[in-house]
């Protein structure tokens, strides 16, 4: 049997953790609604969580880079114990009544609390890559990021299905009492793993423990084409907000709600796949390729999955979106491992997460009239429906389809632009002058046993 090391051993206890968090956040949205029969309530919730994730990533990335890993995913879990317990506190003390009313304090301070303990988690999620910089040999992170990616997919997988039957059992009361149980589970289990990452620089004497915003896009800016390589994702999050606004609704048009939901689960099985692929395969030697080509892949299948009106092409447009998204955010993650100093990456991957999700709920909160508005009376009664209805179809849903469409033939001109570009050559070039670590000698064991440095 493989020897468990301690970069799988983390790898678990965050997907426990992480399966709370996205538990409770989902439960909140489908407790939100029933409670209050209100879009605009689960809207929001949506739009705090983004907001919340882009405000809070830059302070989270400069406590990752000031304290031990476990140290402050220890933190990260207890945070979100004391926020969920004083949320259950907070529900049991409100009148009934209350939590159902929009217009009221009492539902908005409870979910903004809730909320809280949700985005705490987000501090391992900085933590996770930098981990595996310190744990791993740098000729197989882009294997470990595979793994990370899985663990994600395992994690969306299990939320999903959980979340409506815990609602359905025992509302929000029932979600956040296994929440405060299974994060007490994940606090206790990582005090029992051993994590040997560097002691920060800044514990030394005389150091000083800051966000240093202005060192972190200095440092940044010091990778020529770094900077390019942020904003080109944060594009691509900007045209993945069309997804997020309209995907349901898109799919909602073709099949009820039950159907949906299965294709949605079993799509989202591709996923776990896709990071099972990466780590044994591998990302290639110049992971900054691989993103681009992923990105001219998933473009040209968003402008062309929705070109009829066709359950088939609307699932194989789901399992490759969500195969391929793995792969963009592990080519990512591995960049940046190796041409960030290590004692930066927590602040840097911090920097990235706040500029790259304040993208989508811009996108989100826009597209959603655009397409109300503009696109579906284009496609029903206006000149669309009137010059190319015949064959792609008229009607509210062309109008939707014709929106991903356009998002997809825009992502692939914003992509084929990227791989010409004076900053893709950069930073390839920088990416392959990087010192790496010296690679190990092969052993039998593969993906199953990353070699780390515990060893």
């Amino acid at each position: 049997m493989p020897k468990m090391l301690p970069f799988h051993q983390i790898l678990a206890n965050n997907l426990i953790q992480n399966v709370v968090n996205f538990t409770v956040w989902f439960a909140l949205v489908f407790w939100a609604f029933l409670a209050t029969r209100s879009v605009f309530v689960t809207g929001m919730i949506g739009g705090i969580y983004l907001v919340f994730t882009a405000g809070f990533a830059i302070w989270f990335g400069s406590l990752v880079d000031h304290h031990r890993k476990k140290r402050i995913m220890l933190a990260s879990s207890a945070g979100s114990f004391l926020l969920y317990g004083a949320s259950l506190a907070a529900y049991a003390l409100a009148p009934a009544d209350a939590l159902a009313r929009t217009e009221g304090a009492t539902l908005w301070g409870f979910i903004l609390l809730v909320m809280l303990g949700v985005i705490c988690g987000n501090i391992r999620m900085i933590a996770l890559p930098t981990l595996v910089t310190a744990l791993i040999e740098e000729d197989r992170r882009d294997k470990a990021n595979g793994l990370v990616g899985m663990v994600t997919g395992i994690g969306f997988l299990l939320t999903s299905g959980i979340s409506g039957f815990l609602v359905a059992w025992d509302g929000i009361r029932g979600t956040l009492l296994l929440a405060i149980g299974f994060t007490t589970l994940a606090f206790l289990h990582l005090l029992t793993v051993r994590i040997d990452d560097p002691e920060p620089a800044s514990s030394a004497p005389g150091q000083r423990k800051e966000i240093d915003l202005r060192g972190t896009i200095d440092v940044v800016g010091t990778v020529p084409g770094l900077f390019a390589l942020i904003f080109f994702s944060t594009f691509n999050n900007l045209l993945g907000g069309v997804f997020m606004a309209l995907m349901d609704a898109y799919g909602l048009s073709l099949m009820d709600v039950h159907a949906w939901g299965l294709l949605w689960a079993l799509a989202s099985c591709s996923f776990i796949i896709s990071g099972l692929t990466i780590a044994k395969t591998g990302l290639g030697k110049t992971p900054l390729r691989t993103l681009l080509l992923v990105n001219l892949i998933v473009w040209t299948v968003a402008s062309l999955f929705t070109i009829q009106s066709s359950i088939v092409l609307l699932a194989v447009g789901c399992v490759i979106w969500l195969f391929l998204g793995p792969y963009a955010e592990a080519a990512e993650q591995t960049t940046l491992q190796k041409v960030v100093p290590y004692e930066r990456q927590g602040r840097v991957f911090g920097f990235a997460q706040s500029v790259e999700q304040s993208a989508a709920p811009l996108t989100a909160f826009l597209i959603g009239p655009l397409t109300q508005f503009v696109a579906i009376p284009f496609m029903t009664t206006g000149w669309g429906a009137q010059a190319f209805g015949g064959w792609y179809g008229t009607g509210p849903e062309r109008g939707m389809a014709l929106v991903f469409s356009a998002t997809g033939i825009f992502g692939v001109a914003l992509t084929l632009i990227a791989f010409n570009s004076r900053q893709y050559r950069q930073l390839s070039a920088t990416y392959a002058a990087a010192p790496g670590e010296p690679a190990r000698a092969a052993g039998p064991e593969d993906v199953e046993s990353l070699p780390t440095r515990d060893e």
